[in-house]
């Protein structure tokens, strides 16, 4: 009795579903353009399309692991922010952008020979840009290279001598100097 009465259960859902699906298709065979499904308000109004042009486009999928991966590491999740780092690096090589994130994640996770691996990359990519050398400043505070980490904020800093950043970075430097201390 359960199989027959589940068997027309099943008949009745694949009815309905064909039923709707033709008065779906119905309905979208008498429209023969988007000015016939979605009239213009008056008669001078030209419809907007929709569909952007490949010119206009700002957003290609490929840039999601590196927006995921900006988004994980903002929020502290490092071990994910490195997985969609590491997808950005393979997808565009060329990014110096994703490699220095794969680095900045590298050294949250003090894997530190890595971070200057992909340090290395994003430099032959871009040159010496701010962003750059203040992370690799950061990488070498987290390191305790306090005397390489401020040679870096300071060529970071002589790049952009307002970078809020770089300034708050130098600070946490200089705070740092103070706070060491050792037992005799």
């Amino acid at each position: 009795m359960k199989s027959h009465s589940r068997t027309a259960l099943q008949v009745r859902d694949r009815i309905a579903r064909l039923l709707a699906a033709g008065i779906l298709a119905g309905a979208l065979a008498g429209c023969e353009s988007i000015e016939a499904a979605f009239p213009p308000r008056h008669a001078d109004d030209a419809v907007t399309p929709t569909i952007q042009s490949p010119t206009d486009v700002k957003y290609y999928r490929s840039d999601e692991p590196l927006h995921l991966g900006q988004e994980y590491f903002n929020r502290g999740i490092y071990g994910t922010a490195e997985g969609y780092f590491r997808d950005a690096v393979e997808k565009a090589p060329k990014d110096p952008i994703a490699w220095i994130g794969l680095a900045a994640t590298y050294d949250r996770l003090a894997r530190f020979e890595l971070a200057d691996r992909a340090y290395r990359r994003a430099r032959a990519l871009s040159g010496d840009t701010v962003q750059l050398l203040n992370n690799e400043g950061y990488s070498f505070m987290l390191r305790g290279k306090l005397i390489t980490a401020r040679e870096k904020f300071s060529a970071a800093l002589r790049l952009d001598p307002d970078n809020p950043t770089i300034l708050n970075n130098i600070n946490l430097l200089n705070s740092s100097y103070r706070i060491i201390q050792r037992d005799p």
